[in-house]
């Protein structure tokens, strides 16, 4: 009796729910903006780290993470480290040219970003990256300009992100495309 009161209740749910169609577009995708790659100020000279340490900077609207080796090579990558997004920055530089996730242990590439080594090697790295593929961070070109330390990044990501944020959401107004009454 159970079953088959269980069973109605499930066919009549679905009976409502319709066919479900595949998405094809998420807001990561859509490209409202041309990317515009472009040299950016990220952080004064002044604040380069001491070798074999990292800081932390804006480029662009985008966390980026500015690490110095031991040797004295300067090196762009993306701020947020998989799979939880904690600061690179707050990372340990090796020399063997890699930066170390200050909480899950992976090593990533300070040339290419890729993980170098195990995934997520520490105790707390265990639990939580084991229900996650390993992925690396971007990396970004770097030159010194001046009193700053630039970074090539697409100045228009941050744009094309948000691009599809506001849409259907209403704003102070109360009006969902933000302009006024």
């Amino acid at each position: 009796m159970k079953l088959a009161i269980l069973s109605s209740l499930v066919a009549g749910t679905a009976a409502f729910v319709g066919p479900q169609k595949a998405q094809t577009s998420t807001a990561l995708s859509a490209q409202k903006f041309k990317a515009k790659l472009a040299y950016v100020p990220c952080i004064s000279v002044e604040d380069l780290p001491a070798p074999g340490s990292a800081t932390s900077g804006v480029a662009g609207g985008l966390a980026i993470c500015i690490a110095v080796d031991p040797k004295g090579s300067v090196y762009a990558l993306g701020d947020k480290c998989p799979p939880v997004n904690q600061p690179l920055s707050f990372g340990k530089v090796n020399a063997d040219g890699t930066i170390q996730d200050p909480v899950l242990g992976t090593k990533f590439s300070l040339k290419t970003g890729e993980v170098v080594g195990k995934w997520c090697p520490s105790g707390i790295g265990k639990l939580i990256g084991g229900a996650f593929s390993p992925i690396g961070v971007p990396t970004y070109p770097v030159k010194k300009s001046g009193k700053n330390i630039d970074v090539q990044v697409d100045v228009n990501a941050k744009f094309n992100f948000e691009a599809q944020y506001w849409t259907g959401i209403l704003d102070a107004q109360g009006k969902s495309d933000g302009k006024y009454y």
